[in-house]
């Protein structure tokens, strides 16, 4: 019984993926995009439990689950308190990480990442 009711479930899934276009092939996410008015950095869970991202600049329905390869890319050169980056920083994080800014210029977006200690 377990196990027709884990299927079940698997096939309501699969059914409810397919009805919302979700792509399961590996598609690259696009950073920024926007989602109603609202543009975003990074994966969002926005109407699911789930983070997802856009396939698409503006999105137009197509879309596909996050996974830990699809966080945003750091934006080079950027502009930080009027200089100019072409690396990730430790200047005003206060924890002593890098970071990065995701956009050309922090001073006017805002938007950042913090950068893998592996890089």
């Amino acid at each position: 019984m377990e196990v027709m009711r884990t299927l079940a479930g698997v096939v309501f899934l699969l059914l409810r993926v397919y009805g919302l276009k979700a792509d399961f092939i590996y598609t690259a996410c696009v950073f920024p995009f926007k989602y109603g008015d609202i543009t975003y950095y990074n994966c969002i869970s926005v109407h699911s439990d789930f983070a997802w991202c856009s396939l698409d600049q503006k999105f137009q329905g197509r879309w596909r689950y996050c996974t830990g390869f699809d966080p945003p890319k750091c934006t080079f050169p950027f502009i930080y308190n009027k200089q100019t980056f072409s690396d990730c920083i430790k200047e005003g994080y206060i924890f002593n990480r890098s970071w990065c800014s995701l956009t050309k210029n922090y001073d006017e977006d805002g938007k950042w990442k913090q950068c893998s200690p592996y890089e």
